[in-house]
This record gives C-alpha cells, sequence and structure tokens, in this order.
C-alpha cells in the first residue's frame, strides 16, 4: 500500500484528476471556482479543454431543453387533438340535429290531416327480422296510454304519413309493430282516386324478402295501372281512409281469376327513422255485457 501511495503514476493521476474536477468545476455556469485566478498562465493553457467541456455542457443544456419541450410540445398536441375530436363529435350531433329537426317538421301535417286521431312519436327499440317473422319493437305501450280493446287498431305511420304497420301488442312500456311486408298483415285498399274499387293488401313470405306486398281481390274490369299509387280504403274502421302505402310495381294478370298486383311500399322497415301512431279521439265504449264496442 506504502509504495502504491508513493508511486509515481499513482501521483501523476491524482494530480491529472484533481486539476480534470478543478477544470470542469470552473467551466460550470456559475461556479464560484475561477480557474484563471487560480492557475494563472496555466489557465490559458487549458482553456481549450474548458471551451470543451463549456461546450459539452451547453449541448447537454440544449439537448435536455429539446427533449422536455419536446413531450410538452406532444402533451399540448394530444390534448389539441382530443379537444377538436370532442368539437368534431358536437358539429356532427349539431348536424344530425338539424336534419332530423327538418325531418321532424314535416310530421307535423300529419296531426293536420287525421283530426280525429291524437298523434304520438314513438323510437324504434330493435328491428326482428328473419325467415319466418318480422316485427318492429318501438318505445311506446300502457305508459304513454296506449292499451287493449276489441275492435282497436292503432295504426302506425312514418314521418311522411306513409303505412308502416300496426300494432299487435302492448306492453308497460313498449309495443311490437306488424309491418306492412309481413304475410300477417292486411288492409283494405284502392288506388288514389275517386270512386276507385276496393282491393286487399296483405304481405307475403316470398314477397317479404324483397321488401314487397301483393293486392288480391283484384277484379277484371279494375285492374289497377302499374305505377298507381295505392291507398287505405277506410273500409272496415280499423284505418283511415287515404294513408299512403305504396307504387303498383307489377300486375300479373294471367289467372283472370285471381289477378294478383305487386306493391312496393313507400316505408322500408330499415330505413325508418321515427314512427307516430295514430290513436283515436274517442275510445271503445263498454257494452251492457261487459264487452267493448267503437263508434264508427
Amino acid at each position: 500500500m506504502r509504495k502504491l501511495l508513493t508511486s509515481r503514476w499513482f501521483i501523476v493521476s491524482v494530480a491529472v484528476l484533481i486539476l480534470a474536477a478543478v477544470i470542469i468545476l470552473g467551466a460550470l455556469p456559475g461556479s464560484p471556482v475561477n480557474f484563471g485566478k487560480i492557475s494563472g498562465g496555466m489557465g490559458n493553457l487549458f482553456a481549450p479543454v474548458r471551451n470543451v467541456v463549456n461546450k459539452a455542457f451547453d449541448a447537454f443544456d440544449d439537448y435536455s431543453s429539446a427533449v422536455f419541450d419536446g413531450m410538452a410540445i406532444r402533451e399540448e398536441n394530444r390534448q389539441l387533438k382530443s379537444e377538436i375530436a370532442m368539437l368534431q363529435y358536437r358539429l356532427r350531433q349539431n348536424e344530425e340535429a338539424a336534419i332530423r329537426y327538418e325531418e321532424l317538421k314535416d310530421a307535423f301535417h300529419i296531426r293536420d290531416t287525421f283530426s280525429n286521431f291524437e298523434v304520438y312519436g314513438a323510437s324504434i327499440l330493435s328491428r326482428e327480422a328473419d325467415e319466418w317473422f318480422s316485427s318492429i319493437r318501438i318505445g311506446a305501450g300502457e305508459d304513454t296510454g296506449l292499451y287493449y280493446a276489441e275492435g282497436l287498431s292503432y295504426v302506425i305511420v312514418d314521418v311522411n304519413m306513409n303505412l308502416v304497420g300496426r300494432i299487435i301488442s302492448i306492453g308497460d312500456y313498449e309495443s311490437n309493430v306488424l309491418p306492412v311486408t309481413h304475410e300477417g298483415f292486411a288492409v283494405s285498399c284502392k288506388v288514389n282516386e275517386v270512386n276507385s274499387s276496393t282491393y286487399i293488401l296483405s304481405g307475403d313470405s316470398e314477397l317479404k324478402r324483397q321488401g314487397l306486398c301483393k293486392i288480391t281481390g283484384i277484379n277484371s274490369n279494375n285492374i289497377p295501372d302499374v305505377g298507381s299509387e295505392i291507398v287505405t280504403s277506410g273500409e272496415g274502421g280499423l284505418f283511415p281512409e287515404g294513408i299512403p302505402i305504396g307504387v303498383v310495381e307489377s300486375v300479373d294478370t294471367s289467372n283472370s281469376m285471381n289477378i294478383v298486383a305487386v306493391l312496393r311500399p313507400y316505408s322500408n322497415m330499415y330505413d325508418l327513422q321515427d314512427l307516430f301512431i295514430l290513436v283515436p279521439n274517442e275510445a271503445p265504449e263498454v257494452t251492457e255485457d261487459g264487452g267493448e264496442s267503437v263508434e264508427d
């Protein structure tokens, strides 16, 4: 150990380390050590070293500043992107709200057309469709005043007053709608002309897949033309007269005893957004035997 301490290389190494430490300390910004005053002329000799050290510290300071500034900029960009996304979302909401408002404005003429009915809007909860059955579940039930009664049928129309179907079941907070394309649906109809003949419009299991209906009960003397508009006739009392249903797409006259026309409904079940329920102003009256009847 003693030999090590008295070794020339050890002494030189220690001296170099002390000198380097003094140079580095003197190069630090704000350092209390002034290397030039301590070492006199030696300071000029080691000035290049000190300059290198200063440049190294300046470069490190610039690098660290750039790193922290970059992190701050990335965080700011992240926040700005989040704010931009929120603004775009709100803009889309406002645009959709404006479109919906324009659509719903058109629904007010329904009230004017059917003055004998109250009109209630209903949202679509789900569309159930498969090969055997299709229906629309809406968010309106007994909580909105709907109830079941013999001879009472709630008609469903879209925002353009076109026939969609009728309610077939009513729950506490929702109801099921049978659309015009369903094979269990039927309504008396006619061409939208004065004194036109009446037909029977119904759904068909094959045509349903194409979104079509069929018209039967056609007399050979009163065959509807292709392109004719079909509306409800009002016969039977379940549906008011004059509700638009659709347009005749084709007519099969190959069997004069069974003439069948194909109709394309105005309403597409998969494109519907808003539905409206026509509720008769006059409720069914209870008969003496406890049953219910509906005034014509």
